[in-house]
């Protein structure tokens, strides 16, 4: 498979280049799967990461992007394009920003599977809190926007309420719920020593200025340091887009305050250090958002969370299960109360660590991706059967029909998964190894040969080496056999041993084969079949000879 992924991508700073980088690190760990990235210009010429296909296509607020990235996507041809996005993600003006909104149903026009991972919704985002100042006329572009969106093959959003606005409000598209990941291959066990010890470090991370606001944040800081001389904040990340400047103003506000500490923009590789040392991470939002980033690191470092009581945030504790302790939007004191009666009690510090901890071992990377793989898949593979049905209803005087169909049908086999013999089978030579040493592409669920005698049933073990199947959950593999193959170790028959048990399942276990418990066991001797560990006669010729018995009994009586 053949996946483009448009995306904002480091060395880049822009939004969502972090989570970008993640679904492009777990994707390359992916054999058999090949991803170009088409990322964002850079400012300034710097090195790719090393590793990563990268064609920088477009750029943040240019108008030039639909054309640059079409055309990218055509000299490409590939079998998905995943869009990473939000509705700022190609400008933080309004035309450059709905120009490429349109980008993902312009590239399903142009003949390609598209699908968009959508971090925001309009309808959750306090435009007056975000600093638009025309909310009404944001609202009808980002109505329009939305439906632009939902012309793609496959939208995924991050909360249930979203996909619920989404089926309420426009009524269409088809649109899954995907779990934000933790953006790491797998959590840490939180680092407990490292807490506390010799201080308590209270972390504040993101991009600050619009709906996260640091303000609120350091007044609260104050009765904290005075009950926790020990505590310090550090405030980490950068500008938001639309408040260039704001980092660095507050910086100088608080350049006298000796427990606050501004860092700036942390790399990838500092970030594990960073969070592993937290004894609390605090999200001051004052508005909803979209599923927080940061809040998943959190999880994936085992971190206590403090969060504004704001309806993402509760579902993230609803419906994935985070620690969170919540304080009412914009009051300093609950704030600050919170996070005192957090330090102060090193039990719940570490309840809530463990439980972040758990959570974050059900959203790890890798999963997320199987998931999103999986759906490509099954969209393929739908795709590929509607056209051969569409040419199996053209008239049949058409003289091309039969080889339009046979060409589709042909390229249908080709999409799907190989499956190769099982690796516990007992005898590996009562396999077919004719033709393609023994591997058959198959429909699963579908035998492709009248003469299959049986099939084997393997789990899905949820491993990406082996393909995803088209139903989602388990994978079908049939194997075909000869009608006539003798056995190396024919299985002996006869009668019933004392035990009720027919002699030839007592060699199956020995050979550590079981047959199966709800099918009862047949012989044949005589030309009559015997069941259920009786042997020798037919039961119905049994059940005649005995009733002619009875009568000859009853006349001679």
């Amino acid at each position: 498979m053949n996946i483009c992924l448009v995306s904002a991508f480091p060395p880049s700073r822009e939004a969502l280049n972090e989570y970008g980088y993640h679904l492009a690190l777990e994707l390359q760990e992916i054999p058999g799967l090949s991803l170009t990235i088409l990322g964002d210009d850079l400012p300034q010429p710097q090195s790719e990461l090393h590793g990563f296909s990268v064609i920088r296509c477009w750029a943040f607020n240019s108008m030039a992007n639909p054309w640059r990235l079409l055309r990218a996507i055509r000299q490409l041809k590939p079998d998905v394009v995943w869009f990473n996005l939000g509705f700022a993600s190609f400008g933080g003006k309004p035309l450059p920003a709905f120009a490429g909104i349109g980008i993902p149903a312009m590239a399903r026009m142009s003949g390609f599977y598209t699908h968009v991972t959508l971090h925001q919704l309009m309808e959750t985002v306090d435009l007056k809190d975000a600093g638009v100042r025309f909310p009404g006329l944001y609202r009808a572009a980002g109505f329009m926007a939305t439906q632009l969106l939902l012309f793609a093959n496959s939208i995924s959003v991050l909360l249930p309420a979203y996909r619920s606005i989404i089926r309420e409000k426009y009524g269409r598209g088809a649109v899954y719920v995907r779990n934000h990941g933790i953006l790491s291959g797998k959590p840490e066990y939180p680092a407990l020593s490292k807490r506390g010890n010799p201080e308590h470090r209270i972390l504040a991370f993101g991009k600050w200025g619009t709906y996260k606001k640091l303000e609120l944040m350091v007044e609260a800081f104050e009765p904290v340091a005075r009950k926790f001389p020990q505590a310090r904040l550090v405030v980490g990340g950068t500008d938001h887009p639309k408040a260039p400047g704001y980092m660095e103003s507050m910086a100088r506000r608080c350049r006298e305050h000796p427990q606050i500490e501004f860092i700036g923009y942390v790399p990838e590789d500092k970030i594990a250090e960073l969070f592993q040392g937290t004894s609390i991470a605090v999200m001051p939002y004052s508005s909803s958002a979209g599923s927080s980033g940061v809040a998943h690191l959190a999880c994936a470092y085992g971190v206590p969370i403090v969060a504004s009581d704001i309806p993402d945030f509760r579902q993230l504790a609803e419906e994935e299960g985070l620690a969170i302790e919540l304080y009412e939007p914009g009051k300093v004191k609950s704030l600050a109360d919170t996070m005192i009666a957090l330090l102060e009690n090193p039990e719940r510090q570490m309840e809530m660590a463990i439980q972040n901890f758990s959570a974050a071992l059900r959203m790890s990377m890798p999963e997320i991706i199987r998931q999103y793989l999986r759906t490509f898949n099954l969209q393929q593979q739908l795709g590929l059967l509607a056209s051969v049905s569409r040419l199996r209803r053209l008239p049949r005087w058409l003289p091309l029909r039969p080889r339009l169909a046979r060409l589709a049908a042909r390229r249908f086999l080709g999409r799907l998964p190989v499956s190769t013999p099982p690796a516990n089978i007992a005898d590996p030579d009562l396999l077919d190894r004719k033709g393609d040493q023994g591997r058959d592409v198959l429909i699963p669920g579908i035998s492709m040969d009248p003469d299959l005698e049986s099939s084997n049933r393997s789990a899905n073990s949820g491993s990406l080496r082996s393909g995803p199947s088209a139903a989602g959950e388990e994978q079908t593999t049939h194997q075909n056999r000869p009608r006539k193959q003798s056995l190396t170790n024919p299985l002996p028959t006869g009668p019933a041993t004392g035990d009720g048990q027919p002699r030839y399942a007592e060699a199956r276990q020995k050979q550590g084969v079981t047959p199966p418990a709800a099918v009862p066991i047949m012989e044949r001797q005589g030309g009559h079949a015997g069941g259920n560990g009786q042997s020798g006669t037919d039961s119905m010729t049994s059940w005649n000879d005995g009733r002619r018995r009875e009568r000859a009994d009853r006349s001679r009586g």
